[in-house]
């Protein structure tokens, strides 16, 4: 049984990467109708910034933990437990200062475990989430895929290289991208993203 973990991060009213990821997911689940789909809200349901008690937490045995750091040590092993059970992620994300919303990089602060997403061996990192398919939704004013600006998406190849780092090198971005040049942008940019993911659930 295919599983689907849905990542939506917008803190936009109306945000089209919400918006569109969740389309994605849906019509990848309904081509696969048995299997689970795990949507995880990041911005209705927050997580915490990494603080002391995850990064004291994660270098003690489990019998030496204080009561902070095991809260935040069971946080991130049931997000761990999340990506690792998904054979594909959507992850939905505005493009905030030309880069990441910042409770995505919260998500990724908790997933990138030694031992648990990563190891360390004598040819170096090697990622443990392996084998999986990520689709990256990133919605943004103006167009960063290319001319002038290109080179200020600093979201793009930070979130393709957390996924290949953690294992996961199969990754296609949908753009949604100059959504207000006008209300032609926006709708030009939705109907363009529809396209694709029109091809992929094909």
């Amino acid at each position: 049984m295919s599983s689907i973990l849905l990542l939506t991060t917008s803190p936009r009213p109306g945000s089209f990467s919400t918006q569109i990821a969740i389309e994605l997911a849906e019509r990848l689940q309904a081509a696969n109708p048995a299997g689970a789909l795990v949507h995880r809200d990041l911005t209705a349901n927050p997580l915490p910034h990494m603080d002391g008690g995850f990064t004291t937490g994660i270098h003690k045995p489990a019998e030496g933990l204080n009561a902070a750091e095991a809260a935040a040590l069971r946080l991130s092993d049931e997000l761990v437990a999340e990506i690792l059970a998904a054979d594909t992620l959507v992850i939905g994300t505005a493009f905030i200062n030309f880069n990441i919303t910042s409770n995505l990089k919260s998500w990724i602060d908790y997933i990138g475990r030694v031992g648990k997403t990563f190891r360390y061996t004598a040819s170096g990192p090697e990622g443990l989430a392996k084998g999986k398919k990520a689709y990256i939704v990133l919605a943004s004013g103006g167009i960063y895929s290319e001319g002038p600006a290109a080179s200020l998406d600093h979201a793009t190849p930070y979130l393709k290289s957390v996924l290949t780092f953690i294992g996961i090198t199969d990754v296609e971005v949908i753009r949604v991208e100059g959504v207000n040049r006008g209300a032609d942008g926006a709708a030009n940019a939705v109907t363009a993203a529809r396209a694709q993911i029109a091809r992929i659930a094909a």
